[in-house]
């Protein structure tokens, strides 16, 4: 059985987890979809927050769990100061 694929390009926003679209969609009924989204994000600036939760959950990073690779303590090292703090 043979199925054909045809594209929409449209708009909308993103409001918790659900997306509205700006205009309504060219085509009727019922059937199943296939959507891929295109974020349009400042990628500029990327807060503390945002950074650490996508490495935290990245697959790639998992083998920092592993026991191996806890080589490190508190102990280790010399605290760093970039002097940042005396600037606020």
């Amino acid at each position: 059985m043979a199925t054909s694929v045809r594209a929409i390009e449209t708009t909308g926003v993103i409001e918790g987890n659900q997306l509205r679209l700006d205009a309504p969609l060219p085509v009727f009924g019922l059937g199943r979809v296939r959507v891929i989204l295109l974020l349009e994000e400042d990628t500029a600036e990327i807060d503390e927050e945002e950074w650490l939760y996508a490495a935290a959950t990245n697959p790639a990073f998992s083998f920092l769990k592993e026991p191996a690779e806890d080589i490190y303590t508190l102990a280790d090292g010399r605290p760093f100061d970039d002097g940042s703090a005396n600037e606020r």
